[in-house]
């Protein structure tokens, strides 16, 4: 046998790999398995998903990120596909779904193009012009708007609506709209230009029971927590917070320890000097001035009747963000340490009570002086109501902050996306070679959106996509489809708002991924015992085959 014929094994025995077209064929057929499964559930008329986890607890929404958050997928190009959704959900709160969808049809489109022999880094240059051609088109177009104007409130608002009208609680959105914009801009009025808004600020307390509509503003900080003790006031106006991150209890030993006691006198003693040290520690509390106790530990029953005897409302177990969140704004000191509380520690808040929301009791913290803090009580039905609810509402939230941080706007409903399609394909005429091919196919796919809201809402989407390129080739670049009506209309006129961030946000995520998966011509996966690309036997990292480009 020759020396060329003798075979060389690299890769361990049981690993899989796929190379050249293949690879690509099967990274593509998964991302677009991905778009497909959440393309029914884009805009107004878009279907709800139920969603069953491996415990059996049940989810029913229609947001992208939640739908691809729950989806347990194996294949390593549609993790990059949740990948992309997860990361314009972090950045701007909306528009998961659209990313999606569109890093699909990209691919797709890409596909057919390379099928015609075009080659992958042709399509990927071009898909890079394309897509800054795009965020090009969507700043021109996009209207700056003045947040000193008194029409922006109302312009929130519409922002707000927009980001709900594809959920489930679109019915209340009039009212869920206004109580996200209070709550933006409650906690943004004092900021300084260019200072991020802490969405931290905004807490929203869940609690079935009561229509959507029912959902409220609460101009300060709700625990869901009860007073700890029948004998203690309800109710402690211009209050005085003792922020303690220690416990009101004797600490326990960290050793096993054995006292041996010989006579009743020693017991007595013993007792006693346990409620002498809670008192001790209550006298501390007295001593500081402080009426309202909030502790993140425990508080021993006789600390509790101590501080009931001296009128001083406590509750416990507080969870450690809620401690953070009531620092910041009554500007209580943490104290972790009972002995060094003192007077200068103590926060401020023009009242604490206790309320009855639903079946339960929560302690309200208001007119809190150091940082505006507001919560949101998020009413529903049923605890999946609620839970789709608060999907909504955190949407709302981002695309309002969106909107006041980078004050641009675009018109909805498929417009923005047709007037990129419409400058896309102007553009390829402008360029050599094949390249304009992949910019023509960028554009193909970017219509991608109003087809979908179309063919979701039960509209044809060929008549409608005719006539959505008719009215932006004649310049009407503000036209999209109105769903309501089933025609293609002026988007500016029926307020369909949405922040230009968001727009930008989906293009760029949506093209780098499709980018980034067509670059890849060669899938190793390691069979270990770590499953795929897992570690090997006893820990070994799987031996790879390296492609330089």
């Amino acid at each position: 046998m020759s020396q060329q014929q003798i075979p060389v094994i690299v890769l361990k025995e049981g690993t899989e790999r796929s190379t050249g077209r293949d690879a690509q064929r099967n990274n593509i057929m998964a991302a677009i398995v991905i778009a497909e499964a959440v393309k029914s559930a884009l805009g107004p008329k878009g279907m709800d998903k139920m969603l069953v986890d491996s415990f059996g607890d049940v989810t029913v929404t229609n947001d992208g990120a939640t739908i691809l958050k729950e989806m347990d997928v194996a294949h390593p190009a549609a993790k990059m596909v949740i990948e992309v959704s997860k990361t314009v959900d972090s950045e701007v709160g909306d528009g998961t779904t659209s990313a999606a969808v569109l890093t699909g049809e990209l691919l797709k489109q890409a596909e057919t193009l390379l099928d015609q022999k075009i080659h992958p880094t042709t399509i990927i240059t071009g898909y890079r012009k394309a897509a800054a051609k795009a965020l090009e088109v969507v700043d021109s177009v996009a209207e700056p708007v003045d947040p000193a104007s008194p029409a922006f409130k109302k312009l929130l608002v519409d922002v707000a609506k927009t980001a709900m009208c594809s959920k489930f609680v679109s019915s209340a959105k009039e009212g869920l709209a206004d109580v996200v914009v209070e709550a933006i801009l409650a906690v943004s009025k004092d900021l300084a230009p260019d200072t991020e808004i802490d969405m931290d600020n905004i807490q929203r307390q869940k609690q079935h029971g009561m229509s959507v509509a029912a959902t409220e503003l609460v101009r300060g900080i709700v625990l869901d927590k009860e007073v700890v003790h029948s004998g203690m006031p309800l109710k402690v106006e211009n209050a005085r917070i003792a922020l303690l991150e220690c416990a009101l209890e004797i600490t326990k030993t960290e050793m096993t320890a054995k006292i041996a006691i010989h006579d009743p006198e020693s017991m007595q003693g013993f007792l006693n000097e346990e409620e002498r040290m809670l008192k001790s520690m209550v006298d501390k509390v007295i001593e500081s001035g402080a009426n309202v106790v909030i502790c993140q530990k425990g508080i021993d029953d006789v600390a509790q009747h101590f501080l009931a005897k001296s009128g001083i409302l406590a509750v416990r177990r507080i969870k450690k963000s809620d401690v953070e969140r009531l620092h910041k704004a009554t500007g209580a000191t943490i104290v972790s340490k009972i002995h060094n509380l003192t007077k200068a520690d103590l926060g401020k808040a023009k009242l604490v009570e206790q309320r009855k929301v639903g079946n339960d009791k929560m302690l309200f913290v208001e007119g809190t002086p150091k940082s505006a803090a507001v919560t949101m009580l998020i009413r529903g039905s049923t605890e999946h109501v609620v839970d789709e609810v608060d999907r909504a509402v955190n949407d709302a939230l981002y695309v309002v902050r969106d909107v006041i941080m980078h004050p641009k706007i675009n018109y909805g409903g498929g417009a923005i996306e047709a007037e990129v399609a419409v400058k896309l394909r102007d553009f390829a005429s402008t360029l050599e070679g094949r390249e304009q091919y992949a910019v023509r196919a960028f554009a193909d796919a970017i219509e991608v959106i109003p087809i979908t809201l179309a063919e979701n809402a039960g509209l044809d989407p060929v008549d409608v996509l005719v006539d959505l390129r008719t009215a932006h080739t004649e310049g009407k670049t503000t036209f999209g489809i109105d769903i309501e009506k089933g025609k293609v209309a002026d988007m500016k006129r029926t307020r369909v708002v949405e922040p230009t961030l968001v727009k930008k946000q989906v293009i760029s995520s949506a093209a780098e991924a499709s980018q980034m998966i067509l670059k890849i011509d060669d899938v190793i996966s390691s069979k270990g015992k770590g499953g795929l690309g897992g570690a090997g036997e006893k820990g070994k990292k799987p031996d790879r085959e390296m492609d330089e480009d």
